[in-house]
């Protein structure tokens, strides 16, 4: 089968109606269920509806959790530090963001960690929201010891994870928004690749023996390859270098762990989070302006020929989201298989026929 365009709106009721017929209630699967196609309406499906299948899987288990509340582990006037006691991510990221914009208001700086929640998919979404109420906001998380996918620079062997970092500040516009892994490329990017029986670009893997590879394939079998940090070959030492320290503060500040964990502990997230409100800094007319300022000086730049703009980050995604919303979302026969065979395990309608 060939990609096809289906309906966001369409596609968030079956990712919505899979959760509710797995046990989930109907809003917390609705925010979760919105949260993935949103990722797929980014253009980033590596975070989207073909990670529907890994949480099923974790609601069966118990390793994910439906209606779960965090438990207040520390809390001062301006931390917050919580287990997320294997919740869905997305609804435990969104409840993060909000309780640290309560703390941040009266002072000016607000810190959070969450340890032991599900995947929270996209770091753009959380910093993003933050920035939409005012804050300029940072993010990172790491998966609790457990996932290793990345070998330093030289390495044969998995280390650490792909620890990415989220950044985004509010403007007098648009938030600028920065989301990015310290590896080359999302772990899960490699998984889409897989899905969609495509090879991955040069670049992004090495086989178990160290020797380049573009099979999707190698990163998850039995002697599985590794990813690449940021960098690459030639300057990766400068990715691993700061997805080695993110992790140790991720880990280190959340009383989750780093690699390695012990065999008994599950592949969740872990997450800190900082917001600023620059009201309590310099101010918010001087804040923003300087935001816009640079911005666009930035976009001003002269151009080589044959490129029609400079591009901030984020400029790609929201073009793509604008696409897809008039055209629909593309689906790989890998991922919608997969969206099929689960409405069928779990009788969910005739979804299948959807267009």
């Amino acid at each position: 089968m060939e990609k096809v365009q289906y309906s966001p709106e369409k596609l968030t009721t079956l990712v919505r109606e899979l959760f509710q017929a797995a046990g989930v209630g109907e809003s917390e699967a609705n925010e979760v269920a919105t949260s993935l196609v949103e990722s797929n309406l980014r253009g980033h499906e590596s975070h989207g509806v073909l990670r529907v299948r890994d949480y099923l899987d974790g609601l069966q288990t118990g390793e994910l959790c439906g209606g779960v509340e965090w438990q207040v582990l520390t809390e001062t006037p301006a931390v917050l530090v919580a287990d997320g006691r294997r919740g869905f991510g997305q609804v435990l990221a969104r409840r993060l963001v909000i309780a640290l914009a309560e703390k941040c208001r009266p002072l000016g700086i607000a810190c959070g960690t969450l340890k032991n929640c599900g995947h929270v998919g996209r770091l753009a979404e959380w910093v993003e929201l933050a920035a939409r109420l005012g804050f300029a906001a940072m993010m990172t998380v790491n998966d609790n010891g457990v996932l290793k996918c990345v070998a330093p620079p030289g390495g044969l062997a998995a280390r650490i994870s792909t620890n990415p970092l989220g950044l985004a500040v509010p403007t007098s516009g648009e938030p600028l928004v920065l989301d990015l892994s310290t590896s080359v490329v999302a772990n899960g990017k490699v998984k889409a690749k897989l899905l969609a029986g495509e090879p991955c670009p040069s670049g992004w893997l090495q086989d178990a023996k160290g020797n380049p590879t573009t099979d999707p394939a190698d990163r998850f079998s039995e002697n599985p390859g590794t990813l690449l940090p940021l960098g690459g070959d030639a300057h990766g030492y400068k990715g691993f270098g700061l997805g080695l320290l993110l992790d140790v503060l991720v880990g280190g500040l959340s009383g989750g762990w780093c690699p390695p964990a012990d065999p008994s502990e599950t592949g969740t997230n872990n997450v800190l989070m900082v917001l600023w409100d620059s009201a309590r800094f310099a101010g918010t007319p001087h804040f923003l302006g300087e935001a816009d300022k640079l911005i666009e000086y930035v976009r001003s730049t002269p151009r080589k020929p044959g490129v029609d703009q400079i591009t901030l980050p984020g400029d790609r995604s929201e073009a793509i989201r604008r696409e897809r919303l008039a055209s629909g979302i593309p689906l790989d026969a890998g991922t919608w298989t997969m969206l099929c065979d689960a409405a069928k395990e779990l009788n969910v309608g005739q979804v299948c026929n959807l267009p």
